[in-house]
């Protein structure tokens, strides 16, 4: 099965797992005859229940800190455990279906990193004087114009594919020319087809770098910032313009999209109304696009990122052993995970959906998902007051409330409110 085909069905869970088995910050730092990496595996049937299909895991390779600063790409961080470890988590994944993604930072090194003559220097200075990443001293730049630095990338990728990764997300490829990645992933498609390869990319032309760079995908950080930003602002009209962007991508590609990773403010901590957190999961799950869910979101965990010294701390913070602790408003939140996911799994066709809107103002908005004749309706209302949907009056002729905040779902409806604050999902009746 290609990367096209699997990645259709794809819903990530996103772990960072030097702070999820905490490895870091630690002090004194576990070794490798711990095996943390081991504790993710246990995770596995939790992910499983959740509705995930795959496990996106952040650095797992050696590096001094926080996993960003590598300094051995073959190796698995001692703080995790070893090869073996990681060949362990491969086969429990399989033997659950999961797809596994890793974390490639190939950017930036770490200052123990052995190939000094692989670093981008600082025009004519010193030979030690290194260029950095985004003026963090101790990420020192990879020179990408370097041949063997695009030998080093593409047989690191292999080795890990050949292990029984699924695919790649692309640390800070932002930073990167498009033409080094055009140099490295065509190679690395070529041994593995069916792999996938996403970029970390935060603004720009998103369509002109996945051209350029052949990735097959970029992190959507447009939308993420539209959907929290329209929800706290009172503002749709931000979300329809973020959403027009958006289906001008998926005419090339489907993004990776998300309301929560693991260098973000946790969605819950963003929100200012935790009454709008189902909203922004509702948009998640019901536009194009391949979305992740960040291990700890599905039970409304909280977590301020801070521009810092370790300000990514409370947003990576240690997992026990499984079961998470869900109670309380932590049970509410994963159930709607849960079911929002399965209405994702139950329509695939989500995937390459465009939006329409059908109706628009500040604090109200009503839009189509559709990809054929396949469409669901959205209505999304975050007013104090009660939102009407006449589906006759919207070009619709009728339908179904297949779920919603205080809606149970319905055999038919015409005509509906949204309660303030609440949600819809509709599926409309085909018309002749």
């Amino acid at each position: 099965m290609s990367a096209g085909e699997w990645i259709q069905h794809a819903i990530w869970w996103q772990v960072y797992p030097l702070g999820f088995v905490g490895a870091h910050p630690a002090d004194p730092p576990p070794t490798a005859d711990e095996h943390r990496l081991l504790r993710i595996t246990e995770w596995f049937d939790h992910a499983i229940e959740l509705g995930a299909s795959g496990v996106a895991l952040g650095p797992v390779f050696a590096s001094r800190t926080h996993g960003y600063d590598t300094t051995d790409h073959y190796r698995i961080d001692p703080r995790l455990g070893d090869g073996s470890d990681f060949d362990t988590l491969i086969a429990e994944a399989r033997s659950r279906g999961l797809r596994v993604l890793l974390d490639g930072v190939f950017n930036h090194v770490g200052v123990d990193f052995p190939h000094t003559s692989w670093l981008r220097k600082r025009g004519r200075g010193s030979a030690d004087d290194f260029d950095t990443f985004e003026g963090h001293g101790e990420l020192r730049a990879l020179d990408h114009d370097k041949p063997e630095v695009v030998e080093y990338t593409v047989d690191v990728m292999k080795h890990w594919l050949e292990r029984g990764a699924d695919g790649w997300r692309l640390d800070a490829a932002y930073a990167v020319a498009d033409r080094f990645w055009a140099q490295v992933l065509p190679r690395v498609r070529e041994a593995f087809p069916h792999a996938w390869f996403v970029g970390e990319v935060i603004h720009g032309d998103y369509a002109a770098c996945v051209g350029d760079s052949s990735f097959d995908s970029v992190t959507q950080y447009e939308l993420w910032k539209a959907i929290w930003s329209s929800l706290n602002d009172g503002n749709f009209h931000e979300l329809d313009w973020a959403l027009l962007r958006h289906n001008e991508f998926l005419e090339s590609f489907a993004p990776l999209t998300f309301v929560g990773n693991h260098d973000v403010t946790r969605i819950a901590s963003r929100v200012d109304d935790i009454r709008h957190l189902g909203h922004a999961l509702v948009l998640l799950m019901t536009v194009g696009g391949v979305p992740s869910v960040y291990a700890g979101d599905e039970a409304g965990y909280r977590g301020v990122k801070e521009e810092r010294f370790g300000g990514d701390d409370a947003v990576r913070p240690e997992f026990g052993s499984p079961p998470m602790d869900i109670d309380g408003h932590a049970s509410d939140v994963f159930r709607l995970h849960q079911y929002l996911i399965g209405l994702r799994r139950r329509h695939p066709w989500l995937h390459a959906a465009r939006t329409l809107p059908l109706a628009l103002t500040n604090r109200q908005y009503i839009y189509q998902s559709r990809a054929g004749s396949e469409t669901l309706v959205v209505a999304l209302n975050i007013d104090d007051k009660p939102l009407r949907v006449a589906l006759p009056e919207l070009g619709l002729g009728g339908g179904h409330v297949v779920g919603g905040s205080g809606a149970p779902p319905q055999e038919a409806v015409s005509e509906t409110d949204v309660e303030p604050h609440g949600w819809l999902v509709i599926a409309p009746t085909p018309q002749p």
